[in-house]
């Protein structure tokens, strides 16, 4: 496939696919970003998808396009992208979300593209057509996100609870019900600048096999700063079936853990995106979360429902990679 023979208005329609798994990134992870402090009680919810989306919006001026980079060029090899393995990979990715929200589980949408990009990859060249260095990196954070998540968000536990110990339970909820915005705030500046940046990496990928772009020119300012709005109009939207499983069925939360877990999680996104790899939002607060409940003692965490999640992360690249394999096969038929 030339690029001469992807057509403008095959072009537009993958773009418009691509903006729209990215609003429904911002959906079906705005719960991520809402959870702890809806739970805590200390923003109402369409206060807090506001306060969400703007910081989603406002981390185009924070982070370098490093996990951009990666998707557009450090996953699958450059040469088999077309149309239709773009095509494949944003549908795999979009029918696992839908599937996923719809029964309320938290799984990750930047694996699901991660998963969708691997399955239309090896529908068309075969397990040759992947770089193991950018997969290898991002598969690796599956499990380090959540345990770096888990272990920031028990040590931020356990030290500030020492801080506060010899303070009223009354104060200690007047304060971190402010510093909880703070962190809300972060977390969401880290959200935002993870996993816009993915959509960014797919559009980017298309323009260059289309001929639109060259993979040393910089990615296109109307791409980064539709993702951001974007995803940022996703997370408005909300995603409320999760909100419930992230902020109460794991571990019952308070201001102070909200507070902890949400700036656990935050400088483990920080971290990631300035390394340029795509981690999952919903590993990060969901170990986080974890890690809060288990340091006040390992009962205070439903175990059940972590591990269902924990199935749902293990479930998600292998189902997304069948997806997109399946969906590349009927794009090249009707493409």
């Amino acid at each position: 496939m030339t690029t001469l023979e992807i057509s403008l208005a095959t072009v537009i329609f993958l773009v418009v696919l691509a903006l729209l798994f990215d609003f429904m990134n911002g959906f079906h992870d705005a719960a991520n970003s809402i959870a702890t402090v809806v739970s805590t009680g200390v923003l109402k919810p369409h206060q807090a998808v506001a306060w969400a989306a703007f910081f989603n919006v406002l981390a185009i001026v924070v982070f370098q396009l490093k996990v951009a980079t990666t998707i557009g060029k450090g996953t699958i090899d450059p040469a088999i992208v077309d149309h239709i393995v773009v095509f494949g990979a944003l549908v795999g990715a979009i029918v696992w979300n839908v599937i996923t929200w719809y029964y309320g589980i938290p799984s990750s949408s930047s694996h699901a593209l991660i998963g969708g990009l691997v399955g239309a990859a090896v529908a068309k060249g075969g397990f040759d057509s992947l770089l193991a260095g950018g997969l290898i990196k991002t598969i690796a954070f599956i499990l380090v996100s959540p345990l770096l998540g888990f272990l920031l968000g028990s040590i931020l536990m356990v030290a500030v609870s020492w801080i506060c110990f010899r303070t009223s339970q009354r104060k200690v909820d007047k304060w971190f019900r402010r510093l909880q915005l703070v962190s809300a705030s972060l977390y969401s500046l880290g959200h935002g600048g993870n996993d816009a940046q993915k959509t960014i990496g797919i559009i980017w990928m298309l323009l260059i096999a289309a001929g639109i772009s060259q993979s040393s020119d910089p990615v296109p300012t109307w791409v980064i700063i539709a993702c951001y709005l974007a995803i940022g109009m996703g997370t408005m939207f909300g995603g409320w079936r999760i909100v419930k499983t992230m902020g109460q069925r794991i571990t019952k939360l308070k201001p102070i853990g909200g507070f902890c877990a949400e700036t656990g999680g935050a400088i483990t996104l920080f971290l990631a995106t300035a390394l340029g790899i795509p981690v999952s939002t919903t590993h990060t607060i969901t170990g986080a979360i974890v890690g809060v409940g288990s340091s006040r003692k390992v009962s205070a965490v439903r175990w059940g429902v972590a591990g269902s999640i924990v199935w749902a992360w293990v479930l998600t690249i292998p189902c997304s990679a069948l997806m997109a394999g399946l969906a590349w096969y009927l794009g090249s038929m009707i493409l």
